[in-house]
């Protein structure tokens, strides 16, 4: 992930706040677009390069995911991963 950011000369680093109001944008609307359509409909401007860094890392961490037709889906589960987190018999030794 590093190395894939480092290549792209990033001017600017989003925020977290701003990451957090990508995620919540994403989670209400899942599915409903693509990339450069959801950048457009978010509640507050943003530069784009911005805007990519924040979904190349969400990609990465496997928050979201893109269907065949290119729409973004939240597909984070923290209850789940909680769940399986707290099995005695998947804890890593």
């Amino acid at each position: 992930m590093t190395q894939m950011l480092l290549q792209k000369n990033i001017l600017h680093y989003p925020q977290l706040d701003t990451i957090l109001r990508v995620e919540e944008f994403i989670r209400a609307n899942s599915g409903e677009y693509k990339k450069r359509n959801l950048w457009e409909h978010l509640p507050k401007r943003m530069m784009y390069q911005t805007f990519c860094v924040i979904f190349d890392y969400l990609l990465y961490s496997r928050k979201i995911a893109l269907d065949q037709e290119g729409k973004i889906a939240w597909i984070w589960n923290p209850s789940l991963v909680k769940k399986y987190l707290n099995n005695p018999a998947l804890r890593a030794k």
